[in-house]
Parts: structure tokens; sequence; C-alpha cells
């Protein structure tokens, strides 16, 4: 069984860096990419970052330019640095890994930007 821990999440102001982590364990023999999503109150859940287990990566819109998603594969960890914050990136942040035939959710950590 594989488990998703994520962390680094918290209270930043605008224009502030946060930097999250999610790292997973158990029996992994090969990962096909990894995510990283956010729903903010009464709105959906959205893709912020995708990695591809080749390095391709894709952004959301209202994130290019502003965050890098990236992996050490040694580690099964995915991170997202998270530059010049905006009020609106507040959110609920979740990793997702893909596996063979298997995708697993983090349980998510939140993401407060204000003043």
């Amino acid at each position: 069984q594989v488990q998703l821990v994520e962390s680094g999440g918290g209270l930043v102001q605008p224009g502030g860096s946060l930097r999250l982590s999610c790292a997973a364990s158990g029996v992994i023999v090969s990962i096909n990419g990894m995510g990283w999503y956010r729903q903010a109150p009464g709105k959906e859940r959205e893709l912020v970052a995708t990695i591809t287990s080749g390095g391709y990566t894709n952004y959301a819109d209202s994130v290019q330019g502003r965050f890098t998603i990236s992996r050490v594969n040694a580690k099964n960890t995915v991170y997202l640095q998270m530059n010049s914050l905006k009020p609106e990136d507040t959110a609920v942040y979740y990793c997702k890994i893909y596996l063979p035939g298997f995708t697993q959710w983090g349980q998510g950590t939140q993401v407060t930007v204000s003043s």
C-alpha cells in the first residue's frame, strides 16, 4: 500500500514563497507521474502542475511563471515551489501520484496567502 505525506503549507503574506513537499512511501517500483492540485472553498479541485516520468511539466495558466514543480526520483518525492504568491492562491493543495494502473491522492495541506 502506498502512502503520500504532504508538508510545507502554512500562512504567508502576498508576494511571499512556500515550498510544498509530497513523499510517497511503500512498495513502489515505477511512477508514471506526479502532480499538484488545489481546491479553494466552494470551488472544484483544479490542476496546478504535473510532471511525468520523462520530466515533462505543465502548469495552469494562473500559476505559470510563478510556480515550479520538480521531483527527486530516488526519494519518490515531488515538490511545488510557489513564488510571488497571491491571495487567490489560497486553497488546500493536494498531491497525486500516478502509478501503473493506480492513482492515489495525498490528504492535502492548507496554503493561506493573506496580510
